[in-house]
């Protein structure tokens, strides 16, 4: 340090300390994370996905067979394409079945921590008797 020059605190030259109380107090409080952009389509894209290929996904065994030859050039048979269907079909299902209890999980949890905060006692404000 140079002899006269004044102490700086880089950290606070930097954030205020409002924007760390507001985030220690999310983080203390078990408060939600903020949804970024990233986040918002990656959970739009899992409901979009699956639901996509199976709307898309061909009920005979035989046109999957002709979509992989003509796609990829892979030829299979038709035992083979009747269970990649099927483990296409459980695997979609399951993913959109993972998406909705999850949806549904945070929003059971919303629902309940808005009811307890409904129920929690009020402080009422004090009012004298009236003289009789």
């Amino acid at each position: 340090m140079l002899r006269g020059a004044p102490a700086v605190n880089c950290c606070a030259a930097i954030s205020t300390e409002s924007n760390r109380v507001t985030a220690g107090a999310r983080i203390a409080h078990g408060g939600p994370r903020l949804r970024t952009l990233a986040r918002r389509g990656r959970e739009l894209a899992g409901w979009i996905v699956p639901a996509g290929i199976l709307a898309v996904l061909p009920k005979c065994p035989a046109c999957i067979v002709a979509y992989l030859a003509i796609g990829s050039g892979i030829g299979i048979s038709v035992s083979t394409a009747i269970y990649l269907r099927m483990g296409l079909v459980i695997l979609c299902v399951a993913s959109l079945l993972y998406f909705a209890v999850s949806r549904g999980r945070r929003f059971v949890v919303r629902l309940a921590h808005a009811i307890l905060f409904q129920l929690k006692p009020h402080p009422t404000p004090f009012r004298p008797k009236p003289c009789q």
